[in-house]
Formats: structure tokens, C-alpha cells, sequence
């Protein structure tokens, strides 16, 4: 289980947690995405209409029970959505007063996260450090992080960092990071080159060697409410996907 995380917003987080997901599912493994944010864009980029959303991710933080209901299918084969309902924007608010808020969806995912499984479960948290991104953390195994090529994006790296360490130490011991992505890479921009060198130097391989570009494709997708890799499959950017698919496996393989 994999949340995708990145408290600073417009770094390619939910692109990378869609496309990932669909570029998992092409590699023959089942994927369960979970849209954890409010916004929905993760459910807008796999096509379900917004009337069509519940019960989704909030109503499993006030009934785990409805867990099996609010998982659905897309049409990519071996990927199934928990889609993000809009009365999901009330959550934050609401949870405060909740037993073991931060541990809501824990307890609404038990069935799949006790029960051995080959699944990949995905987590796209909002652009936050708030509840909902609290949730997923707790639930996670690992958080793959998106990082935009941009100077302030590793500003904000460092407090992610901090908070996953603070998440394993009191909340989620088994939580690591699981990698850092670059996105919106632009190979004639010199500030991306000393980005990615400043990452690489400091994280080390904790980088994946994979960068995703800058691609008006992957932009274009979500508006036809399909993955870049259905969309435009020979572009840069859907490309960049299939081998970021395929460096994780591969770290996968290494780490087991």
C-alpha cells in the first residue's frame, strides 16, 4: 500500500497516482486506487462522473462496512477505483471529533490490508498534511513522493519528510519512504538539472532514476477523463510512466 503524497499542490501528484496505477495494471498487476482527495481529480482523470461517486472515501471514514460497495471497476482491466465523493470536503472538519480519527481508514480498509494479497493499493492524499493525508499515512507501507523541478518544491520535501518519520514513530511504524519522483522535468531548463542534482545528492537513491516530462499529453488527458497512456500511449509522457511502473516493480523485487 503506497501513499502518494506531497503537501505542495501542482507537482504531478495525482497524475502520477493515475497514470502509476494504470501502468500497473498494463504490467498484469490488480491495482486498487484510492482518491483520497476532496478535489476528485483522480477520479475525474479515470472518467466516473462526479454524480456517480458514492459511496466513495467519505462514506468509509463513517462506515467502514461499506468498503466492498464503494469499490468499483474502471475500464482498464485489473484496476479498480474508491472514487472521492463530494461531501469528502467536509471531512477534515469532521474527523476532529471522531474516535480514532487518525485511524479511520485503517480500520475501513482492515479487510484488504489483513487478508494476503498480491494487490497494489494506491493512496492519492491531498495537497495537505491534514487529516485526510493523515489517514493514508497510517495506513500506508510506504509514501512515494512527487517532486516538481522547481526550487520551492524541496523546501517543502524536508517537512514531509519530518512528518513521515513523526507518523512511524508514533502512529504507523512499518511507514517509509518508498522513493521521490521527479516530475514536470524540462531538459532545457537548467534549474530542473540543478533540482534533480540537489535531490539526488541529498536523498540519494531513495530518487528514482525515472523522470517524468514535461508533456502537453499528460495535461490533455484528464479532460477526456482517460490516463495518459490510453490517451496518447507514444508520447514522452506515457512512456515515462511505463518505466516509472517498471523501476518500482523492480525495486519491489529487490527489496522482498
Amino acid at each position: 500500500m503506497i501513499a502518494i503524497a506531497n503537501q505542495k499542490g501542482g507537482v504531478g501528484k495525482t497524475t502520477t497516482a493515475v497514470n502509476l496505477a494504470t501502468a500497473l495494471a498494463a504490467a498484469d498487476r490488480e491495482v486498487l486506487l484510492i482518491d483520497a482527495d476532496p478535489q476528485g481529480n483522480a477520479s475525474t482523470g479515470l472518467g466516473l462522473p462526479r454524480t456517480g461517486r458514492a459511496p466513495g472515501t467519505y462514506a468509509l471514514l463513517h462506515d467502514p462496512a461499506s468498503l466492498h460497495e464503494a469499490i468499483r471497476p474502471t475500464g482498464i482491466p485489473g484496476l479498480s477505483i474508491i472514487p472521492a465523493e463530494p461531501d469528502l470536503a467536509g471531512a477534515e472538519v469532521e474527523l476532529v471529533d471522531m474516535p480514532e480519527r487518525e485511524r479511520r481508514l485503517r480500520l475501513a480498509l482492515a479487510p484488504l490490508l489483513d487478508a494476503p494479497s498480491d494487490r497494489y493499493v494506491l493512496l492519492d492524499c491531498p495537497p495537505s498534511l491534514g487529516l485526510l493525508t493523515l489517514n493514508a499515512l497510517v495506513c500506508a507501507d510506504s509514501v512515494l513522493v512527487p517532486l516538481q523541478c522547481e526550487f520551492f518544491a524541496l523546501e517543502g520535501l524536508t517537512h514531509l519528510t519530518q512528518t513521515i518519520e513523526r507518523v512511524r514513530a508514533g502512529l504507523n511504524p512499518r511507514l517509509r519512504l518508498h522513493g521521490i519522483v521527479l516530475t514536470m522535468y524540462d531538459r532545457r531548463n537548467n534549474l530542473s538539472e540543478l533540482v534533480a542534482a540537489d535531490a539526488r545528492s541529498f536523498f540519494g537513491d531513495d530518487v528514482y532514476e525515472t523522470v517524468i516530462p514535461r508533456n502537453i499529453r499528460i495535461s490533455e488527458a484528464p479532460s477526456h477523463g482517460k490516463p495518459v497512456l490510453l490517451y496518447d500511449f507514444r508520447s514522452p509522457g506515457a512512456q515515462a510512466y511505463v518505466r516509472l511502473a517498471g523501476e518500482l516493480l523492480r525495486r519491489e523485487r529487490a527489496g522482498a
